[in-house]
């Protein structure tokens, strides 16, 4: 038998879906509880009080009941704010819808998970606030490799343990690999310096004391090249909101 409980918590609304003529189910991540499905009925309907507090791109505190299995609900939004720039802005929309996917995707459901719901709420703040978006999204994709089983070598050379020569990325050796070891695979990525410097910068870097980072565009894009070769081959994801943002950062261009 689901067992209930009875509760205030706080959520980051990750999607919504019509569910019947009138009902809504939305899915929120909770700071209490992980990720969780909620039922809404009569969340379609005109006048409909709670409309506000389940817009996209929504956070805060609301009221409900939380099922450990089946389904749980929402009785009232406390206190609730939502990302204004991202909902108006196409391009930064699917980059925050991105990020959401990656975490709906790497965690089950009801596992709390309290870190990952500060670092969202963090990228989503920052990504509103005008930082740079694929700034932003390289550092969620880098540090959710671990949780996706998937944690390459970062820290030195995969082969002898060196961290201070220049470095190539291998996926043969699972990571990096140092110059006096570039011969043991032929075809290691042949990424330049800077590249490296930030693919490792944003493995350890604490997304909530973000300073000014800066990254050029070719480096953006290289990064951008080795992500999505890591996250198809490794991980083993192809998420549809990647394709849509991809699409879009290909009509920007």
């Amino acid at each position: 038998m689901d067992s209930q409980t009875y509760m205030n918590f706080h959520g980051i609304l990750l999607y919504r879906r019509d569910y019947k003529e009138n009902d809504m189910l939305v899915k929120f991540l909770t700071a209490e509880s992980g990720k969780k499905m909620f039922f809404i009925r009569g969340a379609r309907k005109r006048g409909f009080k709670m409309m506000a507090d389940i817009l996209p791109f929504t956070y805060g505190t609301y009221s409900g009941k939380i099922n450990n299995e089946n389904l749980s609900y929402i009785y009232s939004g406390l206190d609730t704010s939502h990302y204004e720039n991202i909902s108006e802005d196409i391009f930064l929309n699917a980059y925050a819808t991105y990020i959401m996917s990656l975490i709906d995707t790497a965690f089950e459901d009801s596992v709390p998970i309290p870190f990952w719901f500060n670092q969202l709420f963090a990228a989503l703040r920052f990504i509103d606030n005008g930082v740079d978006p694929d700034v932003i999204t390289n550092i969620m994709e880098i540090q959710l490799l671990d949780v996706f089983g998937v944690k390459p070598e970062l820290r030195g050379c995969s082969v002898c343990g060196r961290n201070d020569l220049n470095f190539d990325y291998s996926e043969s050796y699972g990571g990096l690999i140092c110059q006096n070891h570039f011969h043991l695979d032929e075809n290691r990525l042949h990424l330049d310096q800077k590249t490296i410097y930030y693919l490792r910068r944003f493995s350890i870097i604490d997304l909530n004391r973000l300073g000014n980072v800066n990254v050029n565009e070719t480096t953006k894009v290289n990064l951008r090249k080795l992500l999505d070769k890591i996250y198809s081959d490794s991980v083993g994801i192809h998420l549809k909101s990647k394709k849509f943002l991809d699409q879009i950062n290909n009509l920007k261009l």
